[in-house]
């Protein structure tokens, strides 16, 4: 079982900045899928970001703004996000898969991945 908590959230202005970190537990980054998904009011779920394999890829919508990261000694996914947009604002969730090939066709994925965790919200306001 993989468990994974989100935080950092916030409301902040349009281009303003915010880093949300997720921890994890039961994870091996070596051959399993990390990675980002959000979720707007009235909306799908959105893949946005995903790590596997020192591999990351992006979601068109974010690609340049956001950026992923892990550090595996503590545990914990990163994802800062700069140059937000109120269409930015959505829960944001950590999820994770194992036995994952990493490819840029998976960040769509991301939102299918059997394990995530409860979700933090961002607010971006013009």
């Amino acid at each position: 079982q993989v468990q994974l908590v989100e935080s950092g959230g916030g409301s902040v202005q349009a281009g303003g900045s915010l880093r949300l970190s997720c921890v994890f537990a039961g994870y091996t980054y070596s051959t399993s899928c990390i990675g980002w998904l959000r979720q707007a009011p009235g909306k799908e779920r959105e893949g946005v970001a995903l790590t596997g394999s020192t591999k990351t890829y992006y979601a068109d919508s974010v690609k340049g703004r956001f950026t992923i990261s892990i550090d595996n000694v503590k545990n914990t996914l990163f994802l800062q996000m700069n140059s937000l947009k109120p269409e930015d604002t959505a829960m944001y969730y950590c999820a994770a898969a194992r036995h994952c090939v990493v490819a840029s066709s998976m960040v769509r994925e991301v939102p299918r991945f059997p394990f995530s965790g409860q979700g933090t919200q961002v607010s971006v306001s013009s």
